[in-house]
């Protein structure tokens, strides 16, 4: 029996309003993870404006190629729901992903401080394709219950991460008002994508709620998958790992 179960046969002498929430457990259980994620140079190089320009355009590129993948399974998941509500939310989404935040990008890696554009195809790192293929067959092939809680993650550790990240880089602002990036990390913490977050945290719990025993693990087990996927993208945008050579072997 999961500590959800627990929650619930407790329902009998607790007052439903005292119980855990699903979505609480959820982030318990990330606790570890949760605070190597706050560790990440990375992030703390993203928020205190040292982060060499070279991995900030990196982790845009890849952004921008995970926003679509990210797109496609919030399409899954929104054709999958069965309450009109949840529907609408993650198709809304989906199209605020693969228009609105992909336009952003696109004109971030325009600018000629993070040096242009450029004709190069970009390619998924290992971390990138790794996270969006998860997301996309979870969606596609574990029920929907299971898709909204492997998407939950990115909705809901840049919610939290970006308040203290928005909170650095409007100091660095104060001393730089060109500095290449920090005013795009200042919109982290915007009030929509904060709003978003905890809608998001509202599905999943109401999908818990019906759930049985193990579709509750796999929702679970989902969650903790993509909070390890987001650690490795931020990670590995400073701390870059090559695919293996295509060229002949000598």
């Amino acid at each position: 029996m999961t500590p959800y179960d627990h929650a619930v046969d407790a329902a009998s002498t607790t007052d439903a309003a005292d119980l855990t929430r699903f979505t609480d457990l959820l982030w318990d259980r990330t606790a570890g993870l949760r605070a190597r994620i706050d560790d990440l140079e990375f992030l703390t190089r993203l928020g205190d404006g040292t982060l060499p320009i070279t991995s900030f355009r990196t982790y845009i590129e890849q952004d921008g190629l995970y926003l679509e993948g990210y797109a496609k399974a919030l399409a899954i998941l929104s054709s999958r729901a069965v309450d009109p509500e949840a529907g609408a939310f993650w198709a809304t989404s989906a199209a605020t992903a693969a228009t609105v935040e992909k336009s952003l990008h696109t004109s971030l890696l325009a600018d000629v401080a993070l040096g242009g554009p450029s004709e190069t195809p970009v390619e998924h790192s290992q971390a990138c394709l790794g996270y969006v293929s998860f997301l996309t067959a979870t969606a596609a092939t574990d029920t929907y219950a299971v898709g909204a809680a492997a998407a939950l993650p990115c909705f809901w550790i840049y919610a939290e991460v970006g308040r203290g990240l928005a909170a650095s880089a409007r100091a660095v602002l104060g001393a730089d008002p060109d500095h290449p990036y920090a005013r795009w990390v200042t919109t982290y913490d915007a009030e929509d994508f904060q709003t978003s977050a905890a809608r998001a945290r509202e599905f999943v719990d109401a999908a818990a709620e019906v759930a049985g025993p193990a579709e509750r693990q796999r929702m679970s087990d989902a969650f903790v998958v993509a909070m390890r996927y987001e650690l490795l993208f931020w990670d590995t945008a400073l701390n870059t790992v090559p695919w293996p050579a295509t060229g002949p072997v000598a």
